[in-house]
């Protein structure tokens, strides 16, 4: 069973399975220059925060605001967004991160030519400064209208927030963004509960969405929204598409796409690396997403910002596969990758196996980021011509959803709603 997982991840890339080359597209990850996207230069990946002064009570500016966001097959879409104030357009929304029992102000102004608001699900006692009562809050009046939101953020986890207002088109145009509470116990863990630690520096998010450009061009040309005649033809991860999911925050052809989705581990060493990643997913889309992490089990710990335990404290936490995410659920996943075969432990006695020949290996368009060896950390020979994108022998596995029809870029594979596991050499790459 181990040699057949091992084998399926290297003939993956030797029978040309696209997934791991097409990434040719992406001298992305060849050292990209990255721009800020609104306050301070954000790491080169994982969960970006929006800062917020040091002992203050987190306080957030949002606009809402009209802008356009790059797909990969070299189209545009109109969207619709939440920006920081003083800031520029942005998808998805800025990443809110509060502590338990912080007492959160989020101010919105409205530069849409229609009402919008924004609701907090999972928040308990959200008030506002009520001007125009809506539907299911206080609204902004179009063109410069404000309201003001208040809340305890009582319950550590992942929430999403987004627009109260004429739902089935305002977080379809785009008025969605995370919110992130952390617990009382510290920011190394996910929940009040020592069982939930994570390696602070491995957090990850990755909010889901669809979008329909047909839609989204004629909100553009003011003519009417019809949401009875939703049919997506982009599926996004963190407001972008692969391959431009994996990367880097901030990446500097990306302006409006800030947050990247590219999953980086080292593998687990009880003395070295003993804490695993935090994965938070989030699906801000109308339809359901099952996201399927290609050769790898997570640990689901909480859904919907509650941790999974049953009555008398046990743990009900549960290893997954692919899992489904409803159109406006919530998870957080635990993730160690977990050395269990010789043959990639750098120095080891390699487990007998026979490795695909160059001969029998296929590169589309001469490119690939398979390292040419079957060690972690190792590189090999290629055929000449070829271009390998692998750094230091790390390796590489497609998270995406199993709905097949969502790997695409408007019907062109490979695509969509996908992003990679980054698996590098224990200590990281030179």
């Amino acid at each position: 069973m181990k040699a057949r997982g091992r084998l399926h991840h290297l003939t993956s890339i030797g029978r040309g399975r696209v997934w791991l080359i097409l990434l040719a597209s992406a001298a992305l990850l060849l050292g990209p220059v990255w721009a800020a996207p609104a306050a301070a230069t954000p790491d080169p990946m994982g969960l970006v925060c929006t800062e917020q002064p040091l002992d203050a009570t987190p306080t957030f500016d949002l606009e809402t605001t009209t802008g356009y966001v790059q797909t990969p097959d070299g189209n545009s879409l109109f969207m619709w967004g939440f920006k920081p104030s003083g800031g520029g357009f942005q998808m998805p929304g800025p990443v809110l991160c509060v502590n338990e029992d912080d007492v959160v102000t989020v101010n919105l102004i409205n530069n849409l030519d229609e009402a919008s608001s924004i609701v907090f699900p999972g928040q308990v006692g959200v008030t506002d400064s009520d001007l125009t009562p809506g539907l299911f809050t206080g609204e902004a009046d179009p063109l410069g209208g404000t309201v003001t939101y208040t809340f305890t953020a009582g319950e550590p986890g992942t929430y999403l927030y987004e627009s109260g207002t004429n739902v089935g088109k305002q977080i379809q145009m785009g008025l969605y963004g995370a919110l992130v509470v952390r617990p009382a116990l510290g920011a190394a863990y996910a929940y009040d509960d020592a069982a939930t630690q994570f390696d602070p520096d491995r957090e990850f998010i990755v909010i889901l969405n669809e979008v329909d450009p047909d839609l989204h061009r004629a909100v553009e040309l003011g003519q009417a929204y019809d949401v009875t005649a939703f049919h997506p033809g982009y599926w996004q991860v963190n407001g972008r598409s692969f391959p431009d999911t994996i990367a880097e925050n901030g990446a500097s052809w990306l302006p409006t796409q800030p947050y990247g989705a590219l999953v980086r581990v080292e593998p687990y060493n009880a003395s070295t690396n003993p804490d695993p990643a935090l994965i938070r997913y989030l699906n801000a889309g109308m339809a359901n997403h099952p996201f399927h992490p290609h050769g790898n089990h997570l640990r689901v710990i909480a859904r919907d910002g509650r941790l999974l335990r049953g009555g008398g404290g046990q743990d009900t936490s549960f290893e997954g596969f692919t899992r489904t995410i409803g159109s406006g659920q919530t998870y957080d996943l635990l993730f160690k990758w977990t050395v269990v075969d010789a043959w990639i432990d750098p120095g080891g006695d390699p487990e007998p196996v026979t490795i695909p020949g160059l001969q029998n290996l296929v590169f589309k368009d001469g490119v690939t980021f398979y390292s040419g060896d079957a060690e972690l950390g190792e590189q090999g020979p290629f055929p000449v011509g070829v271009t390998s994108y692998n750094d230091c022998g790390e390796f590489y596995f497609p998270w995406h959803s199993h709905a097949l029809f969502e790997f695409t870029n408007f019907d062109e594979g490979f695509g969509g709603l996908a992003t990679l596991l980054r698996v590098d050499p224990p200590g990281g790459c030179p």
